[in-house]
């Protein structure tokens, strides 16, 4: 189920190189840096595979770094939550760090900068600064406190660290070229005042790096190798480098960019993805719909298939969007190898066997895997006069290429006997609610001695055993292809899509699922893959949640 070898890319290929020629003097070491401002998602999955798969495969090591700079919005919950799901993928990091354990460090290497005058106070405000700054055809303009002096600088920066001034009163810039073509580099912002607690820290500092000042310089003291960043920070990667060499570290890390996923009825900026729960667009962090970590778990994809996904769509340098269809392929392919078979009705209809004796109830044997698939197993399924079947597996007046039971038909049941249609059974509106079936004992199993087919089997379950369930449909959440890039003004949530869940109640199933532990995986024949909800579901109250759904011919030929 897992790939034997990781495939060739081209950061893959350049570690080869660092280590052929022993470019850094030191093993690989890759990190995996979130912000603490969200649930980690399938975005994350990529980069978490990419940083662990290198340190991994290159005798290395990797780090889990929270980059926790900005106190306003992190939280330990969301640290737990990165961990756990750090660890449920597979991975173990040799070391738990924060950039928050980084402060008085950064704190003496902005000190150096301002020493150096390579760094100085600026007492404009946010907008003054953003003007100054000038656009990508003009350059920007210095600022009227870019000729402080050292001293003067100094003085100021401890003063802010002291706590004497108020939020946005100053900020440290670097001193670098207003005139440069990269916008970055026109005197970045690298510490700001903000009186606020740290989830951490607590109130030791009001003055916090800039995610441009604490990224490249974390990696620099934790001996990063290779800094793997997605796209949107390639401008980021002059500032990146300046500042690693300015505050003179021997052989520091370089900056590669990738493309980040992008996946197709999918949003993947954490800051929409907050809005979703906080706006109650769905349940939490961790529902089934969401594109996180602890969603999809929930969902019921395993920790293989996302390793797996993760592998095949690779690490390129230009963006394309990967087809949702490609990942549930991969979600699909790895439960289909390792999830027992069962049966369940979701829309019931009523069958009585009228020649089957009443009252009784047999065992029949079925195999919990099928042929193609290596495991092996078997359990019992009750059988008796009173059946459950799919509402959509009867028509009354059928069309060519629907085989399944009809007025007069002969089908097979899954597992157990042929049974005939005799007579329908409707209430006062018309509608069907009862149908009065023969069976063939002589068919016990599903085949008839005397060689005779049948075009149709359905799945069923015995109404005297049956457990009653709810399921939850899940569906993609969004309704159109890419819900990331909507028109300047347009709410992206009004393209939610309003049949992402449905849930079905008194859907009927299998005894031998009540014995099974929450988060237990099936493929329900001829349905889809399904998890026991882990939060939810009780022993005589079970809840399913759809992981991913099967191919249907029938819905196919119905839509020709």
């Amino acid at each position: 189920m897992s790939h034997d070898a990781p495939r060739s890319n081209f950061i893959r290929d350049l570690v080869e190189e660092d280590v052929a020629t022993g470019r850094f003097g030191r093993p690989v070491t890759t990190r995996f840096p979130p912000e603490p401002n969200g649930y980690p998602h399938l975005g994350h999955v990529k980069s978490i595979v990419l940083n662990f798969g290198l340190a991994r495969d290159f005798g290395g090591r990797c780090n889990l770094r929270f980059d926790d700079t900005n106190p306003v919005t992190e939280d330990m919950k969301y640290v737990e939550a990165m961990k756990a799901d750090v660890r449920w993928l597979g991975y173990a990091p040799d070391a738990e760090l924060y950039a928050s354990d980084y402060f008085e460090r950064l704190f003496e290497i902005a000190e150096g900068l301002v020493r150096d005058g390579k760094a100085y106070v600026d007492s404009q405000n946010e907008e003054q600064i953003r003007e100054g700054r000038g656009t990508v055809t003009s350059a920007g303009t210095d600022s009227p406190y870019r000729g402080r002096s050292p001293e003067e600088n100094l003085d100021l920066l401890r003063r802010m660290r002291a706590g004497e001034f108020p939020d946005g009163a100053h900020v440290l810039r670097a001193k670098i070229d207003m005139a440069h073509p990269n916008m970055v580099m026109r005197d970045p912002l690298l510490l700001r005042i903000r009186h606020a607690p740290h989830y951490r820290r607590g109130s030791e500092w009001c003055v916090y790096p800039l995610y441009d000042f604490a990224h490249g310089l974390s990696d620099a003291i934790e001996g990063i190798t290779r800094s793997l960043c997605t796209l949107e920070f390639k401008d980021g990667r002059d500032i990146y480098e300046w500042l690693v060499r300015e505050a003179g570290f021997e052989r520091p890390p370089t900056q590669i960019e990738f493309a980040r996923l992008e996946l197709e009825y999918t949003v993947l900026s954490k800051r929409k993805l907050l809005r979703l729960v906080n706006e109650g667009h769905v349940s939490g962090w961790d529902d089934p719909r969401m594109p996180t970590i602890a969603g999809i778990r929930r969902r019921g994809v395993t920790p293989e298939a996302l390793r797996n996904f993760a592998e095949a769509i690779g690490v390129a340098r230009k963006p394309a969007r990967t087809e949702l269809a490609t990942y549930e392929h991969y979600v699909r392919d790895d439960l289909n190898m390792r999830v027992p078979r069962r049966m369940a009705v979701l829309k019931p209809l009523k069958v009585v066997l009228t020649n089957y004796p009443e009252g009784q109830v047999e065992e029949l044997e079925a195999p919990s895997y099928p042929h193609d698939v290596p495991l092996e197993g078997s359990r019992p399924v009750p059988f008796s006069r009173e059946l459950w079947i799919e509402r959509d597996d009867f028509m009354e007046e059928p069309p060519k290429k629907f085989f399944r039971l009809a007025p007069g038909r002969e089908v097979r049941l899954r597992y157990a006997y042929f049974i005939t249609c005799q007579e329908v059974v409707k209430d006062a509106d018309g509608t069907v609610v009862e149908l009065r079936c023969t069976y063939d004992p002589a068919t016990r199993g599903g085949d008839a001695p005397d060689g005779r087919k049948v075009q149709g089997t359905i799945h069923w379950v015995s109404a005297a055993r049956a457990l009653d369930a709810e399921v939850r449909l899940y569906e993609r959440l969004f309704s159109v292809l890419d819900p990331e890039d909507v028109p300047e003004g347009e709410d992206f949530t009004k393209h939610l899509n309003p049949d992402s869940l449905v849930v079905v109640r008194g859907a009927k199933v299998e005894p031998s699922l009540r014995d099974d532990p929450p988060g237990s995986r099936y493929q329900f024949e001829r349905t889809g893959y399904f998890v026991s909800d882990a939060e939810d579901s009780r022993p005589d109250a079970p809840v399913f949640n759809r992981t991913v759904g099967l191919r249907d011919s029938w819905a196919k030929v119905k839509g020709s």
